[in-house]
């Protein structure tokens, strides 16, 4: 039986070639996904290929032998009446495989795979099946033209692909369908569509476990690369049910410590650490040490001491954090070279580190090393990495007030990955920091902007529904405020209200945030009814919910006081139980205390 296995391009491959299968080449299974862990950053996406799907082909014609097409007339690929003839569909498959074998380029390879395809549309099979080939030459024609950027394009024709094969029918079919659906993943995720991407990964790895079963091997490697891709799009939990699930079919069919648990132990440290779960996280990363350390890998090793000291530094274990920081900054001088990326991203956690610790003169010549080695990258170091070093480097910068250079740091990231197909989240990302920045220099109008254009690139990405999407339109509603204007505010207030309700809950710090917010807007345009019902609500959740002893708790009911007074209205109270009158939980302490505006009482 075949096998259905998605495969992912490893960060550092070469660049996308385009290959046909050989008419005599017997289908073979693809080697396992890099064990390499995906980046906290969200990851670069590989580039749809066709190498999940390899079927066989008709043989070509004896005629095909010659180098020169117009040898057959019936065989000319110029010729409209030569797509009826049933022979002629392999033959444009090889031509477009040696034009591209021969550095002919992708462009005539392209016109190539679309007279095939559209030779075999013409020429259904005799059996009156689906015609498999016609779903080869489709996944073809849309990998080229991936390889020239054009992913809309690729779109509709890999929506053709799925179409065609009917998995009952057998294996071929099974696997004609579950590469189609992984390859239009891939290419919506190129898009930045996340949303639909997980769709088409979702239905892929329900073909294949129908297919195959729900404990081979192959179905462990898809779920962790749709584990990946749950990652990206921050939906943790189903992340790490799926990782989950891989960790299990590989401790059933590899041995102990081997390269393919490690990789899903590191994954899985990812998703504990995102969720909180730092202890959980810290386990499984020792384990995934242990097993690299079993199979001499001594670069992945440094690459998990790295991780290992992240979570020392969020559980303030300080010393830890800087012996294993020290200990990988070790490895990778000696195996990569001193100005190695590798090299620079230990210095900036380095430089975390010492900011945390309040040795801030430390701090600053570590990033100056690491803008030293990003500004002179080594061969082979992608524009990826380079920007994920600026923005964290921006972010240090930012907390020890320096916001210009940090808005400078931001920027040239952005220059970097705007040409990179998938990076739209990302950059989403680094627009909203932006955002902030421009806020706090008191460029409202710079700030505005950048915000816009990062919620626009999260609509697209289909992230409108993420807690992220809520705090980005609520930034925005504040700088819209500033620039007066308040409708637009009102309008960002109540969009981000519904999210964070929704994705967070109605008692967490972002959303009550929002709802103060948006009081004092309906307090601005008029609506004094609405700001009074709003902060009403305010107040009830943290005398029965959360307590008063958190700082926004008095000023939120002065405001309330003086709406009142201006309605002429009173306060309708109720008596709070005595256990709720502390919050227990806050830690909140003076100087983390949010700026606030007098006037309006807004919050970021």
């Amino acid at each position: 039986m075949p096998g259905l296995v998605s495969v992912k391009t490893p960060p550092d491959s070469a660049p996308l070639r385009i290959s046909v299968p050989d008419a005599h080449t017997p289908p073979q299974r693809s080697e396992p996904v890099n064990s390499k862990p995906p980046s906290p950053l969200p990851r670069r996406l590989p580039s749809p290929s066709p190498s999940r799907s390899k079927f066989s082909p008709r043989k070509p014609p004896p005629e095909s032998s010659s180098p020169n097409p117009n040898h057959n007339p019936d065989l000319n690929p110029n010729s409209q009446f030569a797509l009826e003839n049933p022979d002629l569909g392999p033959f444009l498959l090889k031509l477009a495989r040696d034009a591209i074998a021969s550095g002919e380029g992708p462009v005539r390879a392209l016109d190539y795979a679309l007279r095939a395809s559209q030779s075999f549309e013409r020429c259904p099979p005799a059996d009156g099946e689906p015609s498999l080939d016609l779903a080869m030459s489709l996944h073809v024609l849309a990998a080229i033209y991936c390889s020239l950027g054009r992913f809309d394009e690729a779109v509709p024709v890999l929506e053709r692909a799925i179409r065609v094969p009917d998995p009952p029918r057998g294996a071929d079919h099974a696997l004609a369908a579950f590469s189609g659906h992984m390859q239009l993943g891939d290419t919506y995720s190129m898009l930045g569509q996340v949303d639909k991407s997980i769709l088409c990964y979702e239905e892929g790895l329900k073909i294949q476990i129908d297919a195959l079963g729900e404990s081979d091997p192959r179905v462990g490697e898809t779920c962790r690369y749709l584990a990946e891709a749950h990652v990206q799009a921050m939906e943790f939990d189903r992340a790490e049910e799926l990782c989950k699930k891989t960790l299990e079919i590989h401790r059933a069919h590899s041995e102990p410590a081997s390269l393919e648990e490690a990789a899903d132990r590191r994954l899985m440290a990812l998703i504990c650490e995102a969720k909180g779960d730092y202890e959980t996280a810290l386990e499984h990363l020792v384990l995934a040490s242990m097993a690299m350390i079993a199979n001499g890998q001594e670069s992945e090793v440094a690459s998990i001491d790295v991780s290992i000291g992240n979570i020392y530094l969020f559980l303030c274990r300080y010393d830890e954090a800087l012996f294993s920081y020290q200990k990988a900054l070790t490895v990778f001088k000696s195996s990569k070279g001193d100005n190695h990326p590798s090299v620079a991203s230990v210095f900036v956690r380095l430089a975390d580190l010492y900011h945390r610790t309040g040795k801030l003169r430390d701090s600053k010549s570590y990033c100056e090393n690491a803008l030293r080695i990003y500004a002179k990258p080594v061969p082979g170091t992608t524009a990826e990495d380079i920007a994920g070093g600026l923005t964290e480097i921006s972010a240090i910068y930012e907390s020890v007030d320096e916001p210009e250079e940090a808005l400078k740091l931001l920027n040239k990231a952005m220059k970097m990955l705007e040409d990179k197909p998938g990076q739209q989240s990302t950059i989403a990302g680094i627009e909203a920091r932006m955002g902030v920045m421009s806020y706090m220099v008191g460029r409202y109008e710079e700030s505005r902007d950048s915000f816009e254009s990062s919620i626009a690139k999260l609509r697209a990405s289909g992230e409108r529904k993420s807690a992220f999407f809520g705090v980005v339109l609520n930034q925005m509603g504040l700088a819209s405020v500033q620039l007066f204007k308040i409708d637009e505010a009102a309008e960002l207030f109540e969009e981000a209200r519904g999210i964070l309700e929704q994705e967070s809950g109605p008692c967490h710090q972002d959303t009550l945030g929002v709802y103060s917010n948006l009081a004092a807007t309906y307090d601005a345009m008029g609506r004094v009814d609405d700001a009074i019902e709003m902060l009403e609500h305010v107040l009830k959740l943290r005398e029965e919910k959360l307590g008063i002893a958190n700082p926004d708790f008095e000023d939120e009911k002065r405001r309330l006081a003086e709406l009142l007074k201006e309605a002429g209205r009173t306060r309708d109270r109720k008596a709070k139980s005595l256990k709720n009158l502390i919050d227990p939980t806050s830690k909140k302490t003076k100087k983390e205390v949010t700026k606030r505006w007098p006037s309006l009482g807004f919050r970021s």
